[in-house]
């Protein structure tokens, strides 16, 4: 299968073609699992998951609202500062639990999973290279903080634009990891404990040229066909990737069609909305499921990607497979042969039966 792209659009300019990040080979990096490789025993400790916005029923961090206000009154923080500037604000640690919780307090830098799309922070030993190392905490972070029971505390910060800051959108956020293991799981012949993490995101735009940029690439159609076709339906997966190639964070929306033989309509799905916001750089892997795909035809899929938000920006890529119900074929030329075997069989019976078959006697009237 051969796919074949096309250009991104902006307005009619091309966005600027960052190189997309390598995804990585062998062991992956785990995006958002703000792992913390301590020891314990046999075991390793690792977080329980990616850090997740606000709270998780024990803990809470929040953008530190005003004097007054809810603490749901900020649900990120948002701010834009020339390069070589400085924005202070403040972030808020609440303990919802009736014990003193213990945390270790970091900002990083913000990502897209690998597979789906997922806002992620990324772990505590990978070490930031953009936003994340733009953001200043006190010097007393550097030590765990212990929030008593029923209490918060209020962690101030700054935000230290470089003067060689690129314009666009930088994310990342501020995460609360819970020092206390608290579980154990086992993978393979290593135990493994279980920290929680959470992350308030930061979103920070340096004023400049802004220049959205998204392109569809890589699709392809992975096909399973049934056994008895036209009685069952066969099913296939697209699969895509997208990649913001602009400095600005897009959310997009994406139409996949398909045409069979003489531009007929085999799939129509209606544009929707990912619910994914794409960061600028970063690659996500995307699929769509095709219950009732063609059992036989020469078929053309289309994957076509925009942003509500910016109505010039389009992308689109396609990929063209054969389908062939290949186990139904399988099944017919096992019969087929099968059928040739046997007709040739009761042909050579037939010979060798009429090869051991005596001559007829010559007729005596005729021999005079």
């Amino acid at each position: 299968m051969r796919a074949r792209a096309s250009s991104t659009r902006t307005g009619g300019r091309r966005a600027p073609q960052r190189p997309a990040p390598r995804t990585g080979t062998g062991v992956h990096r785990l995006y958002g699992l703000l792992a913390v490789l301590l020891l314990l025993g046999a075991g390793l400790v690792l977080p329980a998951g990616g850090a997740r916005a606000a709270d998780n029923g024990t803990w809470g961090v929040f953008p530190t609202p005003p004097a007054g206000a809810a603490l749901s009154d900020r649900a990120y923080f948002f701010h834009q500062g020339e390069a070589g500037s400085t924005v202070a604000d403040s972030v808020t640690i609440v303990n919802s639990s009736d014990r003193d919780l213990t945390f270790r307090v970091f900002a990083t830098d913000a990502v897209n999973t690998p597979s789906g799309g997922a806002f992620a922070l990324l772990p505590v030993e990978e070490r930031p290279a953009d936003l994340g190392r733009w953001i200043v905490l006190p010097a007393e972070m550097a030590q765990p903080l212990t929030v008593p029971a029923k209490g918060r505390k209020d962690v101030p910060f700054t935000v230290k634009v470089p003067g060689d800051a690129t314009p666009g959108d930088h994310v990342g956020g501020i995460v609360v990891l819970g020092t206390a293991v608290e579980g154990v799981r086992q993978e393979g012949g290593v135990r493994v404990g279980v920290k929680r993490s959470v992350g308030a995101r930061l979103y920070f735009r340096v004023p400049g040229p802004l220049t959205p940029g998204l392109s569809v690439e890589d699709v392809r159609v992975n096909r399973s066909a049934p056994l008895l076709p036209w009685v069952h339906d066969a099913r296939a997966t697209v699969s895509y990737a997208l990649v913001n190639r602009g400095n600005v964070v897009v959310e997009p929306t994406v139409t996949v069609s398909a045409r069979g033989l003489f531009g007929r309509g085999v799939l129509d799905r209606p544009a929707r909305e990912l619910k994914v916001s794409l960061l600028p750089g970063q690659r996500v892997e995307l699929t769509e499921d095709w219950p009732d795909a063609p059992q036989s035809d020469r078929v053309t899929v289309r994957v076509r990607a925009g942003a509500a938000a910016h109505p010039d920006l389009v992308s689109e890529s396609e990929v063209a497979f054969l389908a062939v119900p290949w186990p139904a074929v399988g099944v017919l030329l096992v019969l087929a042969g099968a059928g040739a075997g046997l007709w040739a069989l009761r042909r050579g019976r037939r010979a060798r039966a009429a090869a051991d078959r005596p001559a007829p006697a010559p007729d005596p009237a005729g021999a005079r």
